[in-house]
């Protein structure tokens, strides 16, 4: 094989209680990818449509985890890389992700698997490291494992944790059209937290990881609740809390803002609750002048997939 052709999804991280750990992977949104060996040697970014990016390997995300790849397979090839950008960069459903994930994935499947998905993760933690100023998986891992995946350490070694999903579990996704940039999102974070809060967070994480074990749907929603995290961040979105209230009260699991935002995720209990959910927050946005987009995803137990070979 000697192109391959890839939807590589966006994701939804932290969940709430789950801050640069927990994240799960969407199904209707995502960007597509061509991957073809050259026999220059290197990577080359021939094409992007959808966004302004560039095209440099070493100042883009994607060529730049590809970069860590072939560093460490040294092949006797170089690959170009198309990329058809359908995640709008700083939408907080992991744009920057999908374009380093997908571009290890793809030449990993044209050099015959060599790697493993865990060690792919930690190639495309190079590129996401370009976006947000830190080396971090929550949005990486989902892609690459597909559904909900809990990264248990990123150093010294990347582990990675597959948790199941609820057949039934559905996410309402808006996307307000403003930007929030991953490193000004974490630089208004507190360095030291309340230990009372601490303490609500890590046995929320817990409850949310058995109640996704175990389908128990009210579980899910008792433990969807951020104590650290959200107070912060949601002050950088207009309307935040009304879009909250209009959701849990529509019949969401729980409302939580997907990575550093500004898109807000709701997890529901089927395709009906959340299509109310989602009619009920397009109410809050159409008051107001900000241009929106709202997506509703069947949570992606797959990840990558492959569209030809």
């Amino acid at each position: 094989m000697n192109e391959i052709k890839i939807f590589s999804p966006a994701t939804v991280a932290n969940v709430s209680c789950g801050f640069d750990v927990l994240g799960f992977c969407l199904d209707s949104i995502g960007d597509d990818m061509v991957v073809r060996k050259t026999s220059k040697k290197g990577i080359h970014i021939t094409k992007i449509e959808g966004y302004d990016l560039p095209f440099e390997a070493e100042k883009n995300v994607a060529g730049v985890s590809a970069l860590a790849l072939i560093e460490d397979a040294n092949p006797d090839c170089g690959f170009e890389i198309e990329i058809y950008k359908n995640i709008k960069p700083g939408s907080g459903v992991g744009s920057s992700s999908a374009s380093a994930a997908g571009s290890v994935f793809a030449i990993n499947e044209l050099l015959g698997k060599p790697y493993n998905k865990t060690q792919l993760t930690y190639f495309a933690m190079k590129g996401e490291a370009l976006a947000s100023q830190s080396e971090h998986a929550d949005n990486i891992a989902p892609a690459l494992f597909g559904g909900f995946t809990l990264v248990k350490s990123v150093k010294p070694n990347v582990e990675v944790l597959e948790i199941p999903t609820p057949d039934n579990l559905y996410a309402t996704i808006i996307h307000p059209q403003i930007e929030i940039k991953t490193a000004e999102a974490r630089a208004i974070l507190p360095k030291q937290v309340n230990l009372n809060d601490a303490i609500t967070q890590w046995a929320n994480v817990g409850s949310l990881v058995h109640a996704l074990h175990t389908n128990n749907y009210q579980l899910i929603k008792r433990s969807l609740h951020d104590a650290i995290v959200e107070p912060h961040r949601s002050k950088l979105i207009p309307f935040y809390n009304a879009v909250k209230s209009a959701a849990l009260q529509s019949g969401a699991l729980g409302t939580g803002i997907s990575g550093s935002g500004p898109s807000i995720f709701s997890l529901c209990e089927g395709l009906d609750a959340a299509k109310a959910v989602e009619m009920a927050i397009k109410e809050v946005y159409q008051t107001t002048d900000i241009q929106f987009d709202i997506y509703v995803s069947k949570i992606n137990a797959k990840g990558m997939k492959i569209l030809n070979n």
